[in-house]
């Protein structure tokens, strides 16, 4: 990721991003942070194409984190 990509970096996304991880679950994310499953699942597509890569891998109940 280039430097200058840093500066555009939303925090409320680094927020989703932490919740999600920590959970687990982009509907555990999101019932803590007070979004949508929606909301969080939009957030984190943004902040992955923002990086450039996937940030986690989805599974049919909820998410790892990948090595990236």
């Amino acid at each position: 990721m280039a430097l200058g990509k840093i500066g555009r970096l939303p925090l409320e996304w680094v927020r989703v991003f932490e919740a999600a991880g920590r959970t687990g679950s982009f509907t555990a994310a999101a019932a803590e942070i007070g979004l949508t499953q929606a909301a969080v699942s939009q957030r984190i597509k943004n902040l992955e194409h923002l990086v450039g890569v996937s940030l986690f891998s989805r599974q049919p109940r909820g998410v790892i984190l990948t090595v990236d």
